[in-house]
């Protein structure tokens, strides 16, 4: 029986919901269903190909009225520091001990990290100006400095998982 209705149950689910904002793939598993439910209940019908299309078409007007009924839920808050009290203050805890880290960074690094977390977002010309050094060598100083920052908060932060680049 599902091998010669499987078909005809497709066709009828994918046609019928195609027109609504239902999903062919539901509609097709409930009237599965509700056969199953028939062939419990009355045994199997006498024109299975009528019956499966009269059965789509119920199955869609219930879930267009299901639809009608359900709300979805409201979106979630907006995901900003000011949205949530606890998102701001772990933001805010993340910043302090991110500026105090890089305040306890030796001169050279302290200058540059300072110079990259600027509210302003300098470019690598300006920070390079600022401090006086070849635009060139600022990425591999940058490098040493992260990789300094890592360390030093290393003990204040989780340690990253055992595939990361970094220990």
């Amino acid at each position: 029986m599902v091998r010669d209705l499987g078909p005809l149950v497709a066709a009828e689910a994918s046609a019928e919901a195609h027109g609504d904002a239902v999903d062919s793939g539901d509609l097709e598993q409930s009237v599965w269903v509700r056969l199953l439910e028939r062939l419990d209940a009355e045994g199997p019908p006498p024109d299975a190909a009528g019956w499966v299309a009269g059965a789509v078409r119920d199955e869609a007007r219930r879930a267009r009225s299901r639809s009608l009924r359900e709300h979805p839920y409201p979106a979630e808050p907006a995901a900003g520091p000011a949205a949530c009290p606890e998102r701001a203050a772990l933001v805010a805890e993340r910043r302090r001990a991110l500026r105090a880290a890089v305040a306890r960074a030796p001169g050279r690094c302290r200058r540059l990290l300072t110079a990259m977390l600027a509210p302003d977002d300098p470019t690598y010309r300006e920070i390079a100006g600022q401090l006086g050094i070849s635009q060139g060598s600022l990425g591999p100083m940058r490098s040493r400095c992260l990789g300094c920052l890592r360390r030093m908060l290393a003990t204040e932060v989780a340690a990253p998982a055992p595939w990361g680049k970094e220990r």
